[in-house]
């Protein structure tokens, strides 16, 4: 078997770029006692980042805001989000969300 050096390379670099900025923070981090202010912060970050995800993809449609065209979707997180509130389950909130759209889908 030959190996193509270029593609080899590229993977490695690949690689790299992607595994800096994960593990770079991690051990700098590590060896530093963050202030109580700033761990309360932290905190919040999952939830801001997983609401832009969801915001962006339930309102925009090719960049735009689009409610008419993401009707059902809208639908569907109404349950979905009623459900990751009552219960906190992962695998419920993701069979609600599943389910809803199935049935939209099929209904509308």
């Amino acid at each position: 078997m030959e190996i193509r050096w270029h593609i080899l390379l590229a993977i490695m670099g690949a690689s790299i770029v992607t595994l800096l900025p994960r593990v770079l923070p991690l051990v700098v981090l590590s060896r530093i006692q963050l202030p109580d202010w700033t761990m309360r912060w932290l905190n919040y970050v999952p939830v801001a980042v997983m609401a832009a995800l969801i915001g962006q993809e339930l309102f925009m449609a090719d960049g735009k805001v689009d409610f008419f065209k993401k009707y059902i979707e809208i639908l569907a997180a109404i349950p979905t989000f009623a459900t990751a509130i009552l219960t906190r389950s992962l695998l419920g909130t993701v069979v609600v969300g599943i389910l809803s759209i199935i049935v939209l889908r099929f209904v509308l």
